[in-house]
Parts: structure tokens; C-alpha cells; sequence
């Protein structure tokens, strides 16, 4: 392939925040009239190289190129200016102005020094047929769905551009039907020439839409290569970074007795979150949660925990219906959540260790049982042994203390609160060996105890080891729950990649 057939490469670009290195020599190419899936786990560089492509970020090491030409990208409007456009997620327009002027923001037709209106309106509902959206163009923003805002930031994306389009997780707030909407935009779009990178975690999308696949890893790239050469079993295992021609490993604790169930979920979900799911927890258990990034795992968590209460379904503890329409219910019930960003939803980073472990207590206690501080002192103590806290003073700032004694310090919140079911979300990530190692010894401890738990894990050998049965989120809908035999990293990577019981020819391929 000649060197100017891309629109846009990036050669050998690496990336360094202090000793970290986000990037490592990564090539990327994006051919004209293409849709290039730009995919990987957390902590992969995706966002790192889509904000080098868009000037946010200046590469350390390598080049960008548009047309064949080297160019130096110093800001996303000079980005712009070479025809590189993005629409993300959280749709970055006016939703408290009209379509048109969010379209036309920046560069509004003007007539004898001020801005023309009626032929804006007119020039945007020309645009917005070619989409396919018949909405009247003075119509504010914000009172069309989700979808509609982003097929007009698209619109508006590929107005100031015109060669390249980033989408970055476009379909994550959409229902089905406004996913076909949007894929329709797209697939004219790549009729027209442009070249399209699409960023996300949903599978099915992938290979419903694009032409080639870039899989990042560790700031590394692993592989790119057309769709129709991979299976999407050959895309998990290398997105996972495993090579899964495991021995067939499973968790002893699959053999463990059957206990007296906690808890009964039926229909349980929310729409635009997590599709409706069932699922038994037994007092003594470990269900351990496994699914790429964006698979529903986290949602699925928020759900249960009543952080986005669930809008379906029925839930039940020890056989009596219950109501968990916010946390605080959840807690009040006997629950408790380390969530996965222990820094933006788990620590209160000015308070003191000892104020982030009985936090969660005394707010079940309620504040007319307020703790003396010699109470707190102990509390905070007793778990900062028993879960080897390692830090200078129990009244230091938290944010203070290393990320796995920061987790510990979660942790121990919640075990301070007594709960009878404990959700961890991401225990172990971005920990040193010896946190790791001591928080799976106290996750076994709590399953011996008699605490039913749920441990969502990108991990799937740390999942094997320690759950009882494996839930398998794809596409925000729980695909399969293993037992016994079938918990092992081979079932998993199937259970990911397809839906349905995997056969023995694919564990075993």
C-alpha cells in the first residue's frame, strides 16, 4: 500500500506522562471511505491517540500525517483546520440553543454585519435532510433525544472538516433503534469518502459497521487487520491480552455447597443502562463478573446498589420483597459498593483514613448517633490492622496513601457497616502485588465468613480462582452464568465473544 493511500497515519507515535508511557511506538492508518474500529481495554491509549490525532496532545516521539504530508497538530481548531473532526459521547453542543445555531456556531451566514436567520434555518434544513432528520431547524437543541443531537454534531463535525471523523463511543446512550439511525449516517458518510474512526465496546457494532480493526493494549499496538480476517473470539483474546489455550483451570470453590440464598433479582434492569437480568445470590458465595470494558458490568453493578435505580424487575432479601430506589436503601439493607474509580467515586481525598472508613457507618447510624472520636479511632484502627493499612496516621489526608491502600481503606468502609452483601467493582486494578494479594485473601475470608459477594474483574485467571459461578455481561445483558466445569478462562473468552453455550470445538480452538 503506497504511503499517501492514507487520509491520516500516525508512524511509530509514543506518548510519556512522567515515568508512564501511555503510548509506545503505535502506527495507525486510516484509509478514505473507511469505518476503522479503534479498540482496547482501560489504560490501552486509545484516548491518548485519539487526542495526538485531534492536536489535544503533542506526540513525545513519531509523526502524524495527513495526505502523505507530516503535520504538527498543536490545538483540536487546528486539527479542524486539516479536516479532522470528533463528536464524543457526551455531545459537546448548546442544548439551550437552537439546531441551527449549533450547527452553524462559529460560522454563521451573516447579512450586512449581522447574522441571517431565515437563510441559517434555510441552508441547515438542506443539511439535515441529507441525514435523514426532518426537524425544524429553529427548534432547541435540547428537547430532541440523544440520537438526534448526535447525528447533529456529526452534521456539524463533517460541515467544518470533511476528511476525517472521530466517534468516540457515539452509540453508548442509545437504544437499538437510534443505534441503526446513527449507523445509517455513518455507512453514508463512508459512501462519501470520509474516513471514519469509531471507538467503542460493544462487539456486535464492530463487526456490524467497520472495515478494520486497531487493537491497543498497554499503550501498545497489537494488531490491525481487516474484520472479515477475525472471529470475534480472535478479537477478545487479543483485546484481553490472553492467549487462551489455557489448561481448562477451575475454581474449586464451584464444588462448594450450595447455601441458604440472600438475594433474588428477576427482571432486574434500567433502561439505557442494563438490559433485564435474573440471578439467585447464595449466602457464601462469590459471583464473579466478567465482560469487556463497556459490557454492562459496572451498570449492572449501579443497578443492584441503587445508584441508577433499576426501572424493571423485582428484587428480594432473604425472601421478602425490598425497595432500592437509592443508595442509601441499599446500605440500609445490609449492602455495600467499592466502586471501580476509587479516586472520583470512592475516597473523600482531603478526609482523614480514619473519616474515609467510618463515613459509610455513620451514615447508617444517622447523625444522632454520632461517633466520638475515640470511637473512630478505634474503629479505624481495628480495620487498618486487620486489613494491614499502611499509613503514617490514621488522621493523614487519604489521598495520601498509595492506590492499594487507598482500595484497602474502601474496603474496610464497608465492612465496618457489617454488610451481608458486598459489590466490588475492579478490586484489584492499578494495585501493587502485595495490595492484590491481600485484597483476593480478604475477598476468600468474606466468602468463608457467610458474606455473599459479586467481583467484577477484568481478570478472567483472578475470576476463575475465587468465584463460586461466573456471570458474562456482552452488549449490557448478562449472556451466560457458568458453574462447575465450565469456569475457566477458555468458557469465559467464548461466553464474551458469542452468545449462547459455547461448543466444545470453540473452547477448545
Amino acid at each position: 500500500m503506497a504511503e499517501t493511500a492514507f487520509r491520516m497515519e500516525a508512524r511509530g507515535v509514543s506518548k510519556i506522562f512522567g515515568t508512564h508511557r501511555a503510548l509506545d511506538k503505535v502506527d495507525f492508518g486510516l484509509l478514505a471511505g473507511e469505518v476503522h474500529a479503534l479498540l482496547g481495554e482501560n489504560g490501552a491509549g486509545k484516548s491518548t491517540l485519539i487526542k495526538i490525532l485531534t492536536g489535544a496532545y503533542q506526540p513525545d516521539g513519531g509523526e502524524v500525517l495527513v495526505d502523505g504530508e507530516p503535520v504538527h497538530l498543536d490545538s483540536p481548531l487546528h486539527a479542524q483546520s486539516f479536516g479532522i473532526g470528533t463528536v464524543y459521547q457526551e455531545v459537546n453542543l448548546l442544548p439551550n440553543r437552537s439546531v441551527a445555531e449549533n450547527l452553524f456556531l462559529g460560522h454563521q451566514p451573516t447579512r450586512f454585519g449581522l447574522v441571517d436567520r431565515k437563510r441559517m434555518n434555510r441552508d441547515a434544513r438542506v443539511l439535515l435532510k441529507r441525514y435523514g432528520l426532518e426537524i425544524d431547524p429553529s427548534s432547541e437543541l435540547g428537547s430532541h433525544s440523544v440520537a438526534v443531537q448526535q447525528i447533529v454534531a456529526i452534521a456539524r463535525a463533517v460541515q467544518l472538516s470533511g476528511k476525517v471523523l472521530i466517534l468516540d463511543e457515539p452509540t453508548a446512550s442509545l437504544d437499538r433503534d437510534e443505534v441503526q439511525r446513527l449507523f445509517e449516517v455513518v455507512a453514508s458518510l463512508k459512501r462519501d469518502g470520509l474516513a471514519i474512526v469509531f471507538i467503542t465496546h460493544f462487539l456486535d457494532q464492530v463487526f456490524a459497521l467497520a472495515d478494520r480493526v486497531t487493537i491497543l493494549r498497554n499503550g501498545k499496538l497489537v494488531d490491525t487487520r481487516r474484520l472479515s480476517e477475525l472471529t470475534r473470539t480472535d478479537l477478545v483474546r487479543k483485546m484481553l491480552g490472553k492467549d487462551i489455550a489455557f489448561s481448562g483451570s477451575t475454581s474449586l470453590e464451584a464444588q462448594r455447597p450450595v447455601t441458604d440464598v440472600l438475594l433474588e433479582f428477576k427482571g432486574y434492569g434500567r433502561k439505557r443502562s442494563v438490559r433485564p437480568f435474573t440471578l439467585t445470590i447464595h449466602k457464601g458465595e462469590v459471583i464473579g463478573v466478567a465482560g469487556l470494558l463497556g459490557s454492562g458490568r459496572t451498570e449492572m453493578a449501579r443497578v443492584m446498589f441503587g445508584i441508577d435505580p433499576s426501572d424493571e424487575g423485582s428484587v428480594a432479601l432473604n425472601g421478602k420483597p425490598i425497595s432500592i430506589r437509592a443508595a442509601t436503601d441499599a446500605i440500609a439493607h445490609g449492602f455495600g459498593f467499592c466502586p471501580e474509580d476509587r479516586k472520583a467515586d470512592g475516597i473523600f481525598g482531603d478526609l482523614s483514613v480514619r473519616e474515609n472508613i467510618v463515613i459509610a457507618l455513620q451514615g447508617k447510624l444517622g447523625w444522632f448517633r454520632a461517633l466520638n472520636r475515640d470511637e473512630q479511632l478505634d474503629l479505624a484502627g481495628q480495620f487498618g490492622e486487620s486489613m494491614d493499612i499502611r499509613a503514617a496516621s490514621l488522621d493523614m489526608p487519604v489521598k495520601l496513601l498509595s492506590g492499594g491502600n487507598q482500595q484497602k481503606v474502601i474496603l474496610a468502609r464497608w465492612l465496618a457497616t457489617d454488610p451481608a452483601f458486598l459489590i466490588l467493582d475492579e478490586p484489584t486494578r492499578g494495585i501493587d502485588v502485595g495490595a492484590h494479594a491481600e485484597i483476593v485473601r480478604t475477598i476468600n475470608r468474606l466468602r468463608d465468613d457467610g458474606m455473599a459477594l459479586v467481583v467484577i474483574s477484568s481478570e478472567i485467571d483472578e475470576v476463575v480462582a475465587y468465584s463460586s459461578r461466573v456471570v458474562v455481561m456482552r452488549d449490557r445483558e448478562m449472556v451466560a452464568e457458568l458453574r462447575g466445569e465450565d469456569i475457566s478462562p477458555a468458557v469465559i473468552v467464548q461466553a464474551i465473544a458469542t452468545h449462547g453455550e459455547p461448543t466444545p470445538e470453540e473452547t477448545a480452538a
